[in-house]
């Protein structure tokens, strides 16, 4: 079973809730780049067009005006771990149901669907994907209750592990979010629309007002009833992914209402704080997440910054790619150093984490190669040493550097710097409780302290049948699929 890291968006009364979605996609591709999708629901039927790559390379203008129409629209934007890399596994999914037609999108990991598939399937379930998203259909249909909400509440209630779905329902738009609340999903308003999105940055890219997150355990339901509120599953404090705010998420979004540019700020004056490099002339960045780490790190060190590398910008995220071969290609012209910024000076080369290594190998090289005298790498995050089951795209064991290897020295000694710190778990504590407001967070890939059973995150295998919506158990007889449009 494959599970989807992503990115999602809602829409609720928007006159051109696709086109709003498309923008909003657009503002959360760097969440996934393998496939993209939009359901729209004219508050009878779900029309549905997903596809294969990036937003632009999915949509066109007469998609978004002729055929996706209606008032209510849900998005997605995806990438895949272990394989998955197929259409069918492209979302919003949509399926008939007893209650309905109903769109949905997923981020996240659902951290028992091996089982529950297993179970499903023992009752006559037939799944047309390998999605873990799938689930939640099934669960849906099988639930005895005649109420939309009361099977929701019953899906909800039966997965684990991280997700933020949004959903769409007739008129409705539903947002939910796992009660440990590791991935993020906040709310917005647009005029008379309400918005739902992964990120606040979409929400700026739309013209929407941030008004609130999703609090963990929450559904949210949006109809001409206004937004109500639903509470399934006890809330729990502290299990954010705290790499979201390190890595994932874009620096002009915003956590609780805090930037996240502001606290990778905080990481690198920390870090500067933590490991000085007292000979280092120059400070510079591995572009681009790690810039406002670089730029606290100078601050705080009074080292100036420089724009040491340039990346090149229609080039996608290397380590979300997802076969090696393109990775490699990608690491060799995604990057170019700036001689003059670098030649025959120690540099401070600041960057958020080093997962399998290669590319900060390549990295070190190509600034040697350009000229610097002395290379000194610090990390504003500690070493990533276990894979994420919770919603973040991350190899195996045995491919991360921080497992293989174990500790600074050795990483550092493979790497070929002249020293190589990284942030401490007490300092990445300190500036989350003053910077974040986070007395607590989801640490497991520095720790490998997983708060939520994993047993079945792993996949446990790949389904590609060729059955239509129809197959979901519970649907009425008959009833056909959404139309559906590829690019």
């Amino acid at each position: 079973m494959i599970h989807d890291k992503c990115g999602v968006i809602g829409i609720w009364n928007g006159p051109d809730a696709a086109h709003l979605a498309y923008a909003g996609l657009y503002a959360i591709q760097h969440r996934g780049q393998e496939s993209a999708g939009i359901a729209v629901s004219d508050g009878d039927h779900i029309r549905l067009h997903k596809g294969m790559g990036q937003v632009v390379d999915v949509f066109d203008a007469d998609t978004l005006k002729h055929r996706l129409i209606g008032n209510y629209a849900i998005g997605h934007t995806r990438y895949s771990t272990s394989g998955g890399s197929h259409e069918e596994n492209a979302q919003p999914l949509h399926a008939h149901l007893a209650v309905g037609e109903v769109a949905i999108a997923h981020n996240g990991q659902i951290t028992n669907a091996g089982s529950l598939q297993q179970e499903l399937e023992e009752r006559g379930a037939i799944f047309q994907t390998s999605a873990d998203t799938e689930v939640v259909f099934h669960l849906m249909a099988t639930h005895a209750q005649q109420s939309f909400l009361d099977r929701l509440t019953h899906a909800v209630g039966r997965i684990q592990g991280a997700f933020s779905l949004v959903m769409l329902h007739k008129d409705q738009l539903i947002g939910v979010r796992d009660p440990d609340g590791f991935r993020p999903l906040c709310l917005g308003r647009k005029e008379d629309a309400y918005v739902l999105a992964s990120e606040t940055c979409a929400l700026d890219l739309m013209g929407a007002k941030y008004i609130r997150e999703v609090e963990p355990g929450e559904i949210v339901i949006i109809s001409r009833n206004g937004v109500v509120s639903h509470r399934v599953g006890e809330r729990k404090e502290g299990h954010f992914c705290v790499f979201e705010l390190i890595y994932f998420s874009r620096p002009d979004s915003l956590f609780q209402g805090r930037s996240i540019l502001n606290i990778r700020r905080a990481l690198g004056r920390k870090l500067a704080e933590e490991a000085p490099a007292p000979d280092a002339e120059v400070v510079i960045n591995a572009p681009d997440s790690s810039n406002a780490a670089a730029l606290g790190y100078a601050d705080a060190s009074g080292i100036p910054y420089e724009l040491g590398m340039i990346r090149n910008h229609y080039i996608g995220r290397t380590f979300i790619e997802p076969a090696q071969s393109i990775r490699d290609w990608r690491a060799r012209i995604k990057y170019n150093p700036v001689r003059s910024a670098i030649e025959g000076r120690s540099i401070v080369l600041v960057d958020d984490s080093i997962v399998r290594g290669t590319t900060s190998r390549r990295l070190i090289r190509m600034l040697r190669d350009a000229g610097a005298r002395a290379i000194h790498l610090r990390i504003s995050s500690p070493i990533f040493a276990h894979p994420c089951f919770y919603g973040i795209d991350t190899p195996d064991y045995d491919q991360l550097i921080g497992h293989r290897l174990g500790n600074e020295e050795r990483i550092r000694e493979y790497l070929e710097t002249d020293s190589l710190n990284y942030m401490s778990h007490e300092g990445l504590k300190e500036v989350m409780k003053e910077t974040a407001g986070l007395n607590s967070y989801c640490d497991a890939c520095f720790t490998g302290n997983y708060t939520v059973p994993i047993e079945d995150a792993r996949p446990m295998r790949s389904m590609h049948s060729a059955l239509k919506p129809s197959s979901i158990v519970g649907q009425p007889p008959g009833a056909g699929g959404a139309e559906e449009w590829r690019a």
